[in-house]
This record gives C-alpha cells, sequence and structure tokens, in this order.
C-alpha cells in the first residue's frame, strides 16, 4: 500500500466507497472506516498502520 488510491481500493474490497465532494471530509470518513475494520479485525495492524499514515499524509 503506497497511496491514497490503495486505501480506498482497501476499503472496497470491503464494500465501502466514500466520496462526498469534500476532500477534507472524505479523508476523515476514511480514517473512520479503516480504523473500525482493525477493530473488527478484519485487517491487519500493519496494513491499519500503512493505512493511516497515508490519510494522514493526505490531510497535510
Amino acid at each position: 500500500m503506497n497511496t491514497l488510491f490503495d486505501v480506498m481500493q482497501l476499503l472496497k474490497k470491503y464494500g465501502i466507497f466514500i466520496y462526498t465532494g469534500e476532500r477534507a471530509v472524505d479523508l476523515e470518513l476514511m480514517e473512520e472506516e479503516v480504523r473500525e475494520l482493525y477493530e473488527m479485525k478484519m485487517i491487519e495492524a500493519e496494513t491499519f498502520q500503512k493505512a493511516l499514515l497515508l490519510i494522514r499524509r493526505e490531510k497535510t
């Protein structure tokens, strides 16, 4: 996982599509969804960490 697109593909794999039209809101929702996937043990810790890093990098 190297780009935000990869994070979007990860979410898509679980049937999660995020597009509100506002980038900042999209990033917040993506972070929330990734966190929930991790808490439900659907993704591994390494995947969770990489996804969060990419999302937070995009926020800045």
